[in-house]
């Protein structure tokens, strides 16, 4: 097997622009509606919202390599950092390193990538960890990844040896600053994100962790073409699809002509992007619910209504049913009727169905 980084054009990629061009003009046009859904929210309500869509790619990012973390924990932690009330959760090193990511990708959004700032992040996310020899800095073995018995070894990547990573690195950060808006060779959007996240792939400078530094690369290479943070659920749509996403990056590393990646890379953006509005229109949503119920409800509505919204815009799968409420709440099957019945009335769910048939789905639209 031969590895685009052992071919002598890399690491100069190439693809067929002409297929690209009518998704960079989706990608202009989505991220000008997904910013307008933000119109008219005050500091207070945007930061909630950036504190739930960021803890949710935090939750995403890190279940695609196999870590699995606490959500209530991930969003404590970055209430914290936009200074909002919390319940006082202490979050673990795996997840306030994750969040710290996160911020930081957001507060350096626009600032040119380096080596420091790679290090920062390898810091951030190994926080806590004492198995590794290399933190906060590039690897210093070989890394392949392999599956199969030992007898009958199959090779799916096998990266630049340590000796070539630091001069690798150097290349790809001049490459990565030289191709930003405004700098000297500026590539668009959707093509330099997705380059920078195979280029940075290819070469696996670190010991654990490339996988979700990568995905940090590509979405500052995306805010960096808006002007702005992207908060856009990239690992979100990534996680729904695994296979897609080993098999892009597998059949992209053997070769330097990557179209192919490139589409699906701007598709799953572009997917991204439009299910990132539905969630921010959906928390909206739940913020005006919720301040409409203020005083309304007892706790066991509360909780329930909390949880339905962890499922987010999909909700329950075919609604909630009365059982649901019991095992969320513990209520008696007779309080479980009533409380129902009662955020019915008053207009926080909307019921289908009779008896035990009856579902209910939230009732987002106070004229409805």
């Amino acid at each position: 097997m031969r590895w685009n980084w052992q071919r002598p054009e890399w690491p100069d990629f190439t693809c067929e622009p002409e297929l690209l061009e009518g998704l960079e003009h989706d990608f202009l046009r989505e991220t000008g509606l997904l910013f307008g859904a933000y119109g008219g929210l005050d500091e207070h309500e945007r930061n909630r919202i950036k504190a739930e869509i960021l803890g949710e790619e935090a939750l995403k990012t890190s279940e695609i390599e196999g870590e699995y973390l606490d959500r209530e924990n991930l969003r404590s932690s970055l209430l914290r950092h936009f200074g909002l009330r919390t319940d006082g959760r202490k979050a673990k090193p795996a997840e306030t390193g994750i969040t710290d990511l996160m911020v930081d990708l957001c507060d350096t959004s626009e600032d040119a990538l380096s080596h420091e700032m790679l290090y920062r992040w390898h810091r951030m996310l190994t926080r806590g960890r004492t198995d590794l020899k290399c933190v906060g800095c590039y690897r210093e073995h070989g890394v392949a990844v392999v599956s199969g018995p030992l007898h009958r070894r199959r090779i799916h990547f096998q990266a630049p040896p340590p000796e070539r990573v630091k001069r690798e690195m150097d290349a790809f950060v001049r490459w990565f600053n030289r191709s930003a808006p405004g700098a000297a060779e500026p590539l668009q959007a959707l093509a330099r994100a997705g380059t920078a996240h195979l280029y940075f792939e290819c070469i696996h400078p670190f010991e654990d962790g490339n996988g979700r530094i990568g995905r940090a690369v590509s979405e500052k290479a995306l805010a960096q073409s808006l002007g702005h943070p992207t908060l856009i659920a990239l690992a979100t749509m990534i996680s729904r699809n695994r296979g897609a996403y080993y098999g892009g990056l597998g059949e992209a590393n053997t070769e330097t002509e990557i179209t192919g990646w490139l589409s699906y890379f701007a598709r799953t953006v572009l997917d991204a992007l439009a299910y990132t509005r539905t969630c921010v229109e959906f928390l909206v949503e739940k913020a005006r619910l919720l301040e409409r119920m203020r005083g309304k409800i007892n706790p066991r509505q509360e909780k329930c209504l909390l949880r339905i919204f962890e499922e987010g815009p999909e909700g329950f799968t075919g609604g909630l049913s009365a059982e649901n409420y019991i095992s969320i709440t513990g209520a008696a099957r007779p309080t479980a009727t009533r409380d129902l019945s009662d955020l019915v009335a008053k207009g926080a769910l909307a019921r289908t169905g009779q008896r035990k048939s009856a579902r209910y789905h939230l009732n987002i639209d106070p004229q409805t």
